[in-house]
């Protein structure tokens, strides 16, 4: 294995000091353009990399910030991440992208990994199966700046940036109403995660607004997944007397739930209307295409990195948790529209 490159060895080359070189690399006024240039030229040479964890040690400000996604199959993921990375790198920092898969020890893991990486700030979306919070009061204590987005827990007291998952359920059970539908089931996330509870709890006060009854045999919760939503769907078909529409907290569920309502002949949306959750790219390009709820993943991105950068630029900024709730938007396509 190859030996790395150190200052050492460039000013061994040159000649000169280590603390010259160093000096060199880092553009000290004191240090003439003949030397720096000599310097560069040397380090490029001898393939030189710096130690940038050395640095932020010694610095105690590594430009690095963390983010962790639940999953990067997910456009809403992956669109906020690229936001936060676009707006991140406008100001000199770096992202270290990592995937918990919705799992909770993975995503401890990815933490204590960040951590020893001495990243400036860390932006997260809770795994499903978190219940326990203790991995990210560690962060807390530590004092390094912490934003939650899309899925977060006030039980954390940290930033925060999502939509009104409560109102979202609303405006899809409004929706699914008015289009005729009186018996509608619910595809829903977990209820420990506070997300999925204020959708499953929107749902509920939905239908008691419009004087429908709560079944609990319509309630569903589940991972979510493609799989998971062909599974929930079947044993919605089980049932003596099946839904007329069926509202899953995740398009890819929704995409599940499609799949099996089309291999039992069952006519979308005439016979069993559907909406899924978060306006997947897949969700306009099938037939019928599928209804669902817009969460402004753009945006959210942007606001998240722009807490970050209060926070880090002025720690003493608003020391109290901050949440940013931004209105949820149905988009109707023809899953749901039974009314022309």
């Amino acid at each position: 294995m190859k030996r790395k490159t150190t200052i050492k060895d460039i000013a061994n080359a040159l000649q000169i000091t280590p603390s010259a070189v160093s000096r060199a690399l880092h553009n000290h006024p004191r240090i003439s353009d003949k030397t720096k240039k000599a310097v560069k030229l040397k380090a490029k040479e001898l393939g030189y990399q710096p130690n940038h964890l050395a640095s932020a040690l010694r610095s105690g400000k590594s430009n690095l910030v963390g983010i962790i996604v639940p999953r990067t199959n997910s456009y809403f993921f992956s669109s906020v991440v690229e936001n936060i990375e676009e707006e991140l790198n406008k100001e000199g920092y770096n992202v270290i992208i990592t995937q918990s898969n919705e799992s909770y020890q993975k995503e401890c893991r990815n933490i204590e990994a960040l951590l020893q990486t001495q990243v400036d700030g860390i932006i997260a979306s809770l795994a499903n199966e978190t219940v326990d919070f203790e991995h990210y009061e560690r962060i807390k204590q530590k004092g390094i700046p912490l934003i939650l987005y899309d899925r977060g827990e006030n039980d954390i007291g940290v930033d925060y940036v999502g939509i009104d998952d409560y109102q979202s359920s609303h405006i899809v059970v409004d929706h699914l109403i008015e289009q005729g539908c009186e018996r509608i089931a619910h595809i829903a996330g977990f209820s420990h995660t506070r997300i999925y509870k204020n959708r499953i709890r929107g749902y509920i006060d939905a239908l008691l607004k419009h004087n429908i009854p709560i079944v609990e045999s319509l309630i569903l919760e589940s991972n979510l997944t493609l799989e998971e939503g062909r599974k929930k769907t079947e044993e919605l078909l089980k049932l003596p007397k099946w839904p007329d529409a069926i509202f899953a907290s995740g398009d890819y569920a929704a995409l599940g739930a499609l799949q099996v309502l089309q291999e039992h002949g069952i006519k979308v949306p005439d016979e069993i209307a559907l909406v899924g959750f978060s306006n997947e790219p897949f969700t306009k390009l099938i037939s019928p295409t599928i209804s669902t709820v817009h969460q402004h993943n753009h945006k959210i991105g942007k606001l998240v990195a722009q807490q970050f950068l209060k926070r880090v630029n002025d720690p003493n900024w608003k020391p109290v948790l901050h949440k940013i709730i931004l209105d949820a938007e149905l988009i109707v396509r023809e899953s749901s529209l039974r009314k022309k």
